[in-house]
């Protein structure tokens, strides 16, 4: 396993010749205008390089101990001067060639970042209004690929019920010790961070894995199981003061309007209360599928 042991051509089950003798990657780096607007930061094509002057994302061949997004995000450095700390991923689309794949690892970042060409690989690089991409001459990989990931770029937050879904989950003995299960449930969440979510319910984009922004709400005896606050960069914990239906409604009116909204409850007046400010709802069994899965 070496650094840039991925370059070379592969043929697909397509007969295609594509560059990645493991599959490629590239960084699809979304912002977010207080009109809701997305823009995207893309390159232009070196025109000596495959498909040279068009336009796609900053990527290339993954090597072989890398995943998708290890692979966009060294790719983006290299090639875009991008410095990976300054975005969150939030999506993973696979194009599947058969035997070959492009993964395009969709990221937020907070502003419209600084990014210059690094290398001889990019002519420029630019960021665009998505409703402005369709107008340029694009890579044919990423032009086939772009109407599916379009309806994506708004991340997604999940909000989390605790109550119902460890009341969903009848561990025995739960409701003598409310904190503790509301503990277990919040330890088993840190590793979806990595993992991804891989099956979202009807109303949110079909991606390969998203990776949502968590906030896990919690009330009365099991408010013990943590203190607000963050628990990871993507899962923060609510302590209601009161109802923790009232918590979970002012967590969704506080998520940004680009956002996509998913509360995890099977309370029929909470549903009601949520979508009423336009969330989507499901319930626990779909995140307890996840965690098992």
């Amino acid at each position: 396993m070496t650094a840039k042991d991925g370059d070379g051509w592969a043929l697909c089950a397509l007969g295609h010749q594509h560059w990645g003798l493991h599959g490629a990657a590239g960084l699809l780096t979304v912002h977010h205008t207080l009109d809701g607007m997305p823009y995207v930061l893309m390159q232009k094509r070196a025109w000596w390089s495959h498909h040279g002057g068009t336009w796609g994302l900053p990527g290339g061949a993954r090597d072989s101990h890398e995943d998708a997004i290890t692979g966009a995000l060294r790719e983006a450095r290299e090639e875009a001067t991008l410095d990976a700390d300054l975005v969150r991923v939030r999506g993973l689309y696979v194009d599947d060639h058969g035997g070959w794949s492009f993964q395009t690892v969709i990221a937020e970042a907070e502003g419209l970042l600084d990014a210059a060409p690094a290398n001889g690989e990019s002519a420029d690089m630019r960021w665009v209004a998505a409703d402005e991409v369709v107008s340029k001459e694009l890579h044919p990989g990423f032009a086939d690929s772009w109407p599916r990931i379009r309806p994506a770029l708004s991340p997604v937050v999940v909000v989390l019920d605790v109550a119902n879904i460890i009341g969903a989950r009848a561990e025995h003995g739960w409701w003598k010790d409310r904190a503790g299960a509301a503990n277990r449930l919040l330890n088993e969440l840190i590793p979806l961070r990595g993992q991804g979510l891989g099956e979202m319910p009807e109303g949110v984009p079909a991606l390969t894995r998203w990776f949502p922004r968590m906030v896990a709400v919690l009330e009365g005896a099991a408010a013990g199981a943590a203190d607000p606050g963050p628990v990871t960069g993507d899962l923060t914990v609510v302590v209601a003061r009161g109802s923790g239906d009232d918590a979970i409604v002012e967590a969704v009116r506080g998520v940004r309007p680009w956002e996509t909204t998913l509360v995890v409850t099977a309370d029929r007046g909470l549903r009601e209360r949520v979508t009423a400010l336009g969330a989507l709802v499901t319930g626990p069994r779909w995140l307890l599928k996840q965690l098992h899965a």
